[in-house]
């Protein structure tokens, strides 16, 4: 059977509204849970975004992210942070089978109390938060960027903030330099040189409001659109 599609010969015009950045926002939703003094603007309508939000309000005991990965990674770091909080973190049957040892590791030698629901090495976890006291750490510099990022998100909010060691070769470096250039907007101090991430401990900072960067990658299909005309 033959499909005619009839030719468009008027003009493509509209207006579209393009939320944030998604990785930009995930970030600022830890940095303003951990601190209430920061405001965000231009939050991205992600589904990861909004399961990311709705994570960070609830008050249930077992916190299902669903498919969300960076939600996933964040939260692990976030609730091991929050002396006193109970939690079971958890995820779709997929989720479920993506592994985050290496993140566990690393939040363990600060002092967190991570346990696996299930199989050791993936999620459920199970996570009673603590106070890290903890000042170093080293990770593989080869894993994924949301991993490192977790813990810088994590460090200002610690006593002594948090150096991290990065083993091998770096291949994450645009978004470790995305969380610290977010981190210092917000007005916290920290650095990248070499192979070693520090951030500075911050009781408190300056009300501050971020204004997230549009996802201008999203407009590529609408100007796809005007392309086929």
């Amino acid at each position: 059977m033959d499909i005619q599609l009839p030719q468009h010969t008027g003009a493509v015009s509209g207006e579209i509204v393009i939320t944030g950045s998604k990785s930009e926002s995930n970030r600022l939703l830890i940095l303003q849970a951990l601190f209430p003094e920061i405001g965000i603007r231009n939050l991205s309508d992600s589904d990861d975004t909004q399961i990311l939000q709705q994570a960070l309000r609830s008050e249930d005991t077992t916190v299902d992210i669903h498919h969300a990965g960076t939600a996933m990674r964040f939260l692990t770091a976030y609730f091991a942070s929050k002396e006193g909080k109970q939690v079971v973190l958890t995820g779709s049957e997929r989720m479920q089978q993506r592994p985050i040892k290496l993140l566990v590791e690393a939040l363990r030698e600060l002092g967190a109390n991570i346990e696996y629901v299930n199989q050791e090495g993936y999620p459920p976890l199970k996570i009673t938060g603590k106070k890290l006291n903890r000042p170093k750490v080293c990770l593989e510099a080869h894993i994924s960027s949301q991993y490192i990022s977790a813990l810088m998100l994590i460090a200002p909010s610690l006593p002594q903030g948090l150096e991290i060691e990065l083993k091998g070769k770096i291949t994450s470096t645009p978004y470790i330099l995305m969380t610290l250039a977010l981190l210092k907007n917000a007005g916290f101090s920290g650095a990248f040189e070499g192979k070693t991430i520090r951030v500075e401990a911050a009781k408190k900072i300056d009300p501050v409001v971020l204004t997230v960067e549009s996802d201008w990658s999203s407009a590529s299909y609408f100007y796809s659109i005007a392309a086929l005309d």
